[in-house]
């Protein structure tokens, strides 16, 4: 007989368990696992996940897990995909002190006093509770001030569902924003914001293993570069948009002739 696949191994599991670990990254120690994707497997219970002391980047989303206790254990975690379980509860996550990008999109999170857990996580600048793409939210985003009450929450968080709220660059996205309508008041057929790629919470190839050490600063000289040029393109069409505005108020406000 045929021996099965692992990932129909671990789906009849629903538990995340040494061998299973090993035989998905090849490494012989939990310890050595630095990336992790976990994806879709059906599993409801993460056993030994916290003997993996050294994970970076882990992606437990579609599953059906509902406690995070074993993640505690990971204080060298950077990203964390939880998107699409029954989580009710982060608390756990309070000890991921390295924490940097979260994504809980699709669980069962009621109310914002339980994110107060996330709030001494200093390094964490990016959250996402609801993903309208995939029509992913949590109770608690039913609320219309819900990003509001986020940032007086975790103030260290830089961007909510994919949307850059505070820090560089936000004034001018809000400023180009406050524009547009303005100018669907003005125009009054309508003046919609320029159509854009649909990104995913974190760019393609982010859980590959990062590049060795001497390309890292060939790695950071590329992504400031590409930094510099979203930086450009925003401010290209901040210009774009304020002449529009400048040339529809002016139509509007051309005085008339008058013959003496």
């Amino acid at each position: 007989m045929e021996s099965r696949s692992a990932k129909e191994q671990d789906s009849d599991s629903g538990r995340i368990t040494s061998q299973m670990l090993k035989l998905r990254t090849g490494e012989f120690d939990l310890e050595s696992i630095l990336f992790l994707k976990l994806r879709g497997l059906g599993l409801a219970e993460l056993g030994c996940i916290g003997d993996c002391t050294n994970l970076e980047r882990l992606d437990l989303s579609n599953n059906h897990i509902v406690h995070l206790g074993p993640l505690s254990s990971l204080k060298m975690l950077v990203a964390l995909n939880l998107s699409c379980n029954r989580i009710s509860s982060l608390e756990p996550l309070a000890s991921c002190e390295n924490l940097q990008t979260l994504n809980v999109a699709g669980n069962l999170l009621c109310s914002i006093e339980g994110l107060q857990c996330l709030k001494g996580l200093r390094r964490l600048e990016s959250i996402w509770l609801r993903d309208p793409v995939y029509n992913l939210g949590n109770p608690l985003c039913n609320s219309a001030s819900y990003r509001h009450a986020v940032l007086d929450t975790i103030p260290s968080v830089r961007v909510i569902d994919g949307q850059r709220v505070s820090g560089t660059g936000s004034d001018l996205y809000h400023l180009c924003k406050d524009i547009d309508n303005s100018l669907k008041r003005v125009l009054g057929s309508g003046l919609a914001d320029a159509p854009g790629s649909v990104r995913p919470w974190v760019e393609e190839g982010y859980w590959d293993p990062t590049p060795p050490q001497s390309d890292l600063i060939e790695e950071t000289y590329k992504q400031f570069n590409e930094v510099l040029q979203e930086c450009k393109e925003l401010s290209k069409r901040a210009d774009d948009t304020i002449a529009q505005a400048e040339r529809a108020l002016s139509t509007r406000s051309e005085p008339t002739s008058f013959v003496f």
